[in-house]
Formats: structure tokens, C-alpha cells, sequence
């Protein structure tokens, strides 16, 4: 199925948000304009008309989603959510990634057997990291999977917070450095916000801010 894309190429646009009462972080990738209005905008009625302060990291992804499609069923946005959750006496991490228009929610913190998964996730403007972090892999002749190229593993279960912050700041870094050279739209630029959200605490260690 086809989607329309609106985007802003505006370095000053604002993709990640930080829900305080709840201590949850929402990005948002893909269409930025539905109807004229930014994601921003709609994001910020979001939390003032329909979220509820007792809300968690489990029910935000379908009430966003539930939002958007009432307005807009068919909208090219997708989100990453993510936050903990106290279950007994542990904080859970749990990361979502959900799309509008095609009514998906999914968990990506969790592994086939519920046990926890450590990684990152990313969407929008893919090709440059996957190529780098990913292996890369076609269908043989039989339908299998053939690995054409290794890449080197990433340790994710024992990175420390701080190559945790400074591994997202390299992949759009990355990102937009390479497409810089690239014959190619530049819709990744700018100040790169970093949002950190721990058991203990939710915050932003980079945000774009306001200056004359």
C-alpha cells in the first residue's frame, strides 16, 4: 500500500518528547504535516486531552495510536515509546515501536521466550546504519537465508549507559554525515536531542533550544 509523505526539512524540528508525569519518551518518524499541523502539535493535545496521569509505558502506544487513526487511519507516522514499568519490586524496560497507518504495536525489548532483548531500534532514514551495524543477507537459490557480508557484533547485553548515549548519537551522526555526500534528499540534520530515561529518572542530556 502506497502512503503520501509530508515532511519538514527544518533542522529545528523537534522528534522526541519526554512524557514527565508518566516518565516515557515518544519519537516519532515518517509524515510531519497531517492536515498542516506538525506531529509536534498533536503530540502536545495528545498529552493534554487524552492521556491520564496514571497511565504507563504499556497503555501510551495504543492510545496514541488510537488518536491519530480517529483522525487519520491512513497516516504515514510511526513512534518509538519507551519507558519502565514497576513490576513487583523491578523496574521493566519495556520499548515499543508502532505505526498509524498501518495499525501496528509492537514490543521490540522482548524475545520469543518473554525474556528481556537488548539492542536498538531505529526507523525513517534506515539504509545508512543497517549497512554499517547489520550483516547483509539474500535468498538463495532454495529461499534460504545466505549471508553475503559479517559484520562485527555489538556486545548490547553489557554496554554501559554512557556507550549506550553515545552509540545514538553516533548513528545520526552517522546518518547525517554520510547522506551529506549523498546525491540524495537530506532529511536527517541538525542538533541531535538525547533523551535518557532510567528507572530512577527522565531526561533530556541534549534538546534543541530556542535562541535569537
Amino acid at each position: 500500500e502506497d502512503f503520501k509523505v509530508e515532511t519538514v526539512n527544518s533542522d529545528a524540528v523537534a522528534k522526541a518528547f519526554l512524557l514527565e508525569n508518566q516518565r516515557v519518551g515518544i519519537s516519532y518518524y515518517g509524515q510531519d504535516l497531517p492536515d498542516g499541523v506538525p506531529i509536534a502539535s498533536y503530540i502536545k493535545r495528545f498529552v493534554e486531552e487524552i492521556l491520564a496521569t496514571a497511565d504507563d509505558v504499556t497503555a501510551i502506544p495504543k492510545k496514541i495510536i488510537t488518536y491519530f487513526r480517529q483522525s487519520f487511519p491512513d497516516l504515514d507516522t510511526g513512534f518509538h515509546v519507551a519507558g519502565y514499568k514497576k513490576e513487583g519490586k523491578t523496574s521493566v524496560p519495556y520499548v515499543y515501536r508502532c505505526h498509524v497507518g498501518k495499525d501496528v504495536i509492537e514490543r521490540r525489548n522482548i524475545k520469543p521466550d518473554g525474556s528481556l532483548a537488548y539492542g536498538a531500534s531505529w526507523s525513517g532514514q534506515t539504509d545508512i546504519l543497517t549497512s554499517i551495524i547489520n550483516p547483509v543477507v539474500i535468498k538463495g537459490e532454495k529461499g534460504e537465508d545466505k549471508v553475503v557480508r559479517i559484520t562485527a557484533p555489538i556486545v548490547w547485553d553489557a554496554m554501559p549507559l554512557q556507550d549506550a548515549i553515545d552509540f545514538s548519537i553516533y548513528a545520526i551522526r552517522t546518518t547525517i554525515d554520510t547522506m551529506r555526500f549523498q546525491a540524495r534528499p537530506k532529511t536527517v540534520g541538525g542538533p541531535i536531542d538525547v533523551l535518557l530515561i532510567t528507572p530512577d529518572e527522565a531526561k533530556f542530556l541534549h534538546r534543541k533550544e530556542l535562541h535569537s
